[in-house]
């Protein structure tokens, strides 16, 4: 028997705190596709379903915080539930503050760009929701793969964001509310999307370490 799986055996089986990795993931995509309803809705009314998710997660973040206090023993590193919920409710956040962006500023659509980042991010969390599971199962080569896939969406985000910042300030007629409204708009959800990268590169350090690992 190998080592790792005589330490699964000694290890209490506490499926809670995948439980709670896996809800966490799973609020962060539906912010994501909530976010990207702006294309079509009103923006009051998609940054009150956004809002809605954030207090969800906001709540799975205390529920973990509760258990790491009560148990000595956990199935993962306990600076590693910390750090994975803490990013994707960092992401959720950027979300919840990007939806406020729309609607404080009364944007009525989105910018080409706006869409294209709100995009990225559902793919990002897309992939984050479908792989945090095999955190349960131990399938860490499948991690490692997709951790890889939210890497290649941020870089695409990255370029997005450059290019349409770029953009935004060699536009001689647009004025200066305007170009401060997107461009609050436009970091928030770029700043979303680097969080999403963030959850994998933390599975990637964990995996390394024989529990989080990073490849850059």
């Amino acid at each position: 028997m190998g080592i790792q799986a005589l330490i699964r055996i000694l290890l209490p089986r506490e499926e809670h705190w995948y439980d709670m990795l896996e809800e966490i993931a799973g609020l962060s995509h539906e912010a994501a596709k909530a976010l990207l309803l702006f294309k079509e809705r009103p923006a009051s009314e998609v940054q009150a379903t956004v809002q809605a998710l954030e207090h969800k997660a906001d709540d799975v973040v205390r529920r973990m915080g509760n258990a790491l206090a009560r148990t000595f023993v956990t199935p993962i590193d306990r600076e590693d539930l910390h750090r994975l919920t803490g990013e994707l409710d960092d992401a959720i956040d950027l979300m919840n503050l990007s939806a406020r962006v729309f609607a404080l500023f009364r944007l009525e659509r989105p910018t080409p760009p706006m869409v294209e980042l709100m995009v990225r991010l559902e793919q990002a969390t897309a992939v984050l929701a479908g792989v945090v599971p095999n955190l349960r199962k131990h399938r860490f080569a499948r991690l490692i793969d997709e951790t890889r896939r939210v890497r290649a969406i941020e870089k695409e985000a990255d370029a997005i964001y450059r290019e349409a910042i770029s953009a935004l300030f060699q536009e001689t007629h647009t004025d200066f509310r305007e170009m401060w409204k997107q461009k609050e708009a436009l970091d928030h959800l770029e700043a979303a999307v680097d969080h999403c990268d963030n959850v994998g590169r933390s599975e990637e350090r964990r995996v390394g370490k024989g529990v989080l690992f990073r490849v850059d």
